[in-house]
């Protein structure tokens, strides 16, 4: 009779946009470098598995990967709507992930045992019943946005309203989300309902519940509370972050030079300017920001999703090349993590978050869509460690204003201390003898691998 590990097999089902899937296969890896007698099947799109770094594939034997259908019809024409893509494959999901796993346990012998999936992906509570398997969701942001689609039903019957009114409400029947108003929630709790991501989001929020576990990129005390709230709606909640210290990380390379430029900087000098890989700010701002870096002097490394010549002032390159870089690409980490950074002016998704804390470095928040905007609301107004953009607009003054005062004034020393407070909970938590999140991450391998 095989042995217990040898007869699992886990499909790990990846949402295939923004950067869901990487963090999900480095928590993979760490629970596989536990486990080498346990098979994983990776189920994502096959644009999304070759945008992964091939070598890692190579280096996990008992991990392979699995394409599913991206739901673009054949004569597909492109409309030009941004979403138009992740429209089509969240439609078209369930039925195409579960063909892909009928292939799976088809080619591997096994059936699956453990059902691994980015939260979003709520059709894996129907699937791991059907299956008898346990089902584990990982959700990639914060526990205070996890809240929020956790009690959607709640908010839609307090606010069934969309009018000025109503958006600067505040949500004080909630303890712990009292300083957030209706306008600051994520799109798709009270707005853009019908939309296809507005309602894998919702559903998502009433599935969760019926996982064996939730595991989130965030560790016990960050927002007690919350935490403490989601433990009485979950099973079970497992806080297994920052996710950059306990799950391997891709090694980017530094092809631009960005930390030898760093090291010739004086120590807390440099403001880090990152939107993440998935937003870039309108054209107006882009130009107000470069304004506001070059006649402020201030030292830059910017990494820059677009083109940067077409897209920022004439001349501005050339103007600021002994004050600043502009790269494609960046080590984020590595940079966060640097001496010399003194300031992350951020679009406010979490990873980006989590890695500021990481590297203990305060935050300038320019948010955009989703989750970010309640993020910058606890940055700043919950855990001091941030500044947000006067009415989330970037000008030329006010970026002057808000990087005059977190390089150089009194804001800016207590944001750092308030985040190199935050950076000691998180080293704490991920302290192998007695860190929570430690602990939480051997319970998830158990979960998974048992």
């Amino acid at each position: 009779m095989k042995a217990a590990s040898e007869t699992q097999h886990v499909a790990v089902l990846a949402f295939p946009f923004g950067t869901h899937s990487v963090p999900l296969l480095n928590i993979i890896q760490r629970i596989t470098s536990n486990s080498p007698q346990v098979i994983f099947s990776f189920f994502s799109t096959a644009t999304n598995i070759a945008g992964i770094d091939a070598s890692i594939f190579l280096n996990l034997p008992n991990v392979k990967p699995y394409n599913v259908d991206d739901g673009l019809p054949a004569d597909y024409v492109p409309s030009g709507h941004p979403l138009e893509r992740i429209h089509f494959f969240i439609r078209a999901m369930p039925e195409n992930y579960r063909r892909s796993m009928e292939l799976a346990v088809a080619e591997r012998g096994r059936k699956i045992t453990c059902i691994v999936t980015d939260a979003f992906l709520w059709f894996g509570a129907e699937m791991a019943e059907q299956m008898r398997a346990k089902w584990v969701p990982i959700w990639m942001a914060g526990p205070h946005s996890l809240l929020t689609h956790v009690v959607t039903d709640l908010l839609r019957q307090k606010f069934p309203c969309d009018d000025d009114a109503c958006r600067e409400q505040s949500l004080s029947f909630l303890l712990n989300l009292s300083s957030v108003k209706v306008k600051d929630l994520p799109e798709g709790i009270l707005r853009e309902i019908d939309e296809p991501f507005a309602v894998m989001i919702h559903k998502a929020g009433q599935m969760l519940p019926k996982a064996t576990a939730v595991a989130i990129n965030s560790y016990d005390t960050i927002l007690h509370p919350i935490v403490n709230d989601l433990k009485s709606k979950f099973r079970m909640l497992l806080n297994i972050g920052p996710l950059a210290l306990t799950t391997p990380q891709p090694v980017i390379p530094d092809k631009q030079g960005c930390l030898q430029w760093l090291d010739k900087q004086k120590t807390a000098s440099v403001v880090y300017i990152g939107f993440g890989s998935v937003i870039l700010p309108p054209p107006h701002e882009l130009s107000a920001l470069a304004q506001a870096l070059e006649e402020g002097k201030f030292l830059f490394i910017w990494s820059f999703r677009g083109n940067a010549e077409k897209q920022l002032p004439e001349g501005f390159l050339k103007r600021t090349e002994e004050q600043g870089i502009v790269v494609p690409w960046a080590p984020q980490l590595d940079i966060l993590k640097h001496e010399s950074i003194a300031a992350f002016m951020t679009h406010c998704g979490w990873n980006s978050i989590m890695e500021s804390i990481v590297g203990g470095v305060p935050m300038i928040c320019r948010p955009f869509f989703g989750d970010q905007r309640l993020n910058t609301l606890m940055l700043e107004g919950e855990w001091g460690v941030a500044m947000a953009v006067e009415n989330g607009v970037i000008t030329k003054n006010e970026i002057k204003r808000v990087l005059e005062s977190s390089l150089s004034g009194e804001k800016g020393k207590i944001m750092r201390s308030n985040i190199g407070s935050l950076r000691q909970s998180a080293l704490e938590a991920v302290d192998e003898a007695c860190g929570s999140s430690a602990q939480n991450f051997r319970t998830l391998i158990e979960l998974v691998t048992a």
